[in-house]
């Protein structure tokens, strides 16, 4: 559980540090980066997430990330 008097957290992304707030669901802070959760995927602390599990995925302080953007082609 968070300490209520903590206004943001720290997490890593792609190995840079970034600041939310306690308790940011996973999607809400991919479009804080600007990112359309549907087109990443995303490993969180050394684990590929299932996208099932984002709605109910809290970031916490000192989470590791590891974001990738889905690009096409031909």
């Amino acid at each position: 559980m968070q300490d209520p008097t903590v206004d943001s957290i720290y997490v890593q992304v792609n190995g840079q540090s970034h600041t939310c707030a306690p308790g940011t669901l996973l999607p809400a802070f991919l479009t804080s980066l600007g990112l359309n959760p549907r087109l990443v995927a995303v490993e969180y602390n050394g684990e590929i997430l299932h996208r099932q599990l984002w709605e109910t995925t809290c970031l916490r302080s000192n989470d590791r990330l590891e974001i990738v953007t889905i690009v096409g082609g031909g």
